[in-house]
């Protein structure tokens, strides 16, 4: 099966015997069946499950009733989604159509719903983990509209390097500090130096700052020296998790030149503790970016008819600020940004294709991030860099409080999801992180 094929698992019509999930507000339906890691009270062991509706099936538990495919079994065992990344689209592929099959009102009765029912847990009594060991992360600069906006914070007279329209722009992360959502973030201090200083001080980060990216978790590997041609990288990507990449906005601009990000930006990595998979969201896969006129074509090892058919995503990502006034006074977040991952200028197949060009070998549960996720209009700018002009022009919130960019107690909620007519809507669940004082 390809990326974009159809099959039974995404008929919008289908509903789950599980109640919750036939909900219209429920990010899990029986479409989606994301993957994830877990564990509850009663058994602290890491187990791997899908959400579905408000419940998590546990795959262990499934694996020992003999209800899934021999192929993915033993992955099913596991604690971490590596082995299972490792296996490939073809025994997702099953994987998905079986799970489909045991949670669909039109395929499962009795007796087997009651054997299933034993095998379910409730989301609210589970503490999700991070979904794979993750080796590697690279964060890449796939906006233009970012690229652009913030390169004219910096460089007025030319907010775009020559590099940009050749290339998908990325940097290794640090994969040591990635962490799952609701772990709180801990200020950073570092070098900063103001431009009339004569020499930088060490402190707390004053200028903290969010990034609205997607994450892609890598399937199966590539041996070094082995490239993955562009056609071929769709069969490399598992699925996708929603992606903040914390960022101090006055230690980067310190120590970002001559080598880029550093510790800026390794102190903390949050991620969505659901991955959802490609072939999830098939049915909103769109034509990549369309580059305007004058814009160089990608060069032939970046260049794939498919890929320009097929390798955009139709997908909402948002971004909401909860105060820590909000909090006290029970307000809800409020809602900063809302963009499009279609409107990103490299496509994921492109960004694992160059990333392994030089015969860089990536193994699975390695992470891809996309770059900050910006669209073409204020409202549709990921990052409070863009949204407050570097701190230049303050965001007022509804409660009359003021943000140029992030203060202790903030938390900052990501959320995405997919949905267009003849479907049904999928969502990302969701990506949080409180803002600790620096220690």
């Amino acid at each position: 099966m390809t990326p974009t094929s159809l099959n039974f698992t995404h008929q919008p019509d289908r509903c789950s015997w599980i109640e919750s999930a036939g909900q219209s507000s429920t990010d899990f339906p029986l479409q989606n069946l994301p993957f994830g890691v877990f564990l509850t009270a009663e058994d602290p062991t890491p187990r791997i499950g899908v959400a579905i509706g408000d419940q998590i099936l546990d795959l262990l538990a499934l694996a020992q009733l003999d209800l899934l495919p021999a192929a993915a079994r033993t992955a099913c065992r596991q604690t971490s989604l590596n082995e299972l990344l490792a296996a490939g689209p073809a025994v997702w592929t099953d994987l998905r159509a079986r799970l489909s099959e045991l949670l669909g009102a039109d395929t499962c009765a009795e007796p087997l719903r009651t054997q299933i029912q034993r095998c379910l847990v409730p989301q609210n009594s589970a503490t999700l983990l991070l979904p794979a060991a993750i080796g590697d992360y690279t964060d890449f600069y796939a906006s233009i509209f970012h690229a652009t906006n913030a390169g004219k914070l910096f460089r007025p007279d030319q907010p775009l390097l020559p590099n940009y329209k050749w290339v998908p722009i990325g940097y290794h992360g640090r994969s040591s500090s990635i962490t799952v959502s609701g772990a709180p973030v801990r200020r950073p201090a570092g070098q900063s130096k103001s431009p009339a200083a004569p020499a930088p001080v060490f402190g707390p980060c004053r200028q903290l700052d969010y990034e609205l990216e997607l994450g892609a978790l890598v399937g199966p590997g590539n041996p070094p020296g082995t490239p993955v041609p562009l056609a071929s990288a769709p069969g490399h990507l598992f699925g996708v998790v929603l992606l903040n990449d914390w960022s101090a906005r006055d230690l980067q601009a310190w120590e970002y030149q001559p080598l880029g990000p550093f510790l800026a930006k390794n102190f903390a990595t949050t991620i969505s503790p659901w991955v959802v998979t490609m072939e999830a969201l098939a049915p909103f896969r769109v034509p990549a970016f369309v580059r305007p006129a004058g814009d160089p074509a990608p060069l032939p090892y970046l260049t794939d008819d498919a890929d320009a058919a097929h390798g955009g995503l139709d997908l909402t990502l948002e971004v909401w600020l909860h105060t820590e006034k909000m909090q006290a006074a029970g307000a809800a977040p409020h809602r900063l940004s809302s963009g499009s991952f279609a409107s990103m200028y490299w496509t994921l197949a492109q960004m694992l294709a160059h990333h392994t060009s030089n015969g860089c070998n990536l193994r699975p549960g390695d992470l891809l991030g996309s770059g900050t996720v910006s669209g073409p209009t204020p409202d549709s700018r990921g990052c409070l860099l863009e949204l407050t002009s570097r701190g230049t022009e303050p965001l007022r919130l509804p409660n009359g409080e003021e943000r140029r960019f992030l203060e202790d107690g903030d938390e900052v909620i990501l959320r995405g999801y997919a949905e267009r007519s003849g479907t049904r809507r999928i969502g990302l669940g969701v990506c949080r992180g409180r803002v600790l004082p620096a220690g």
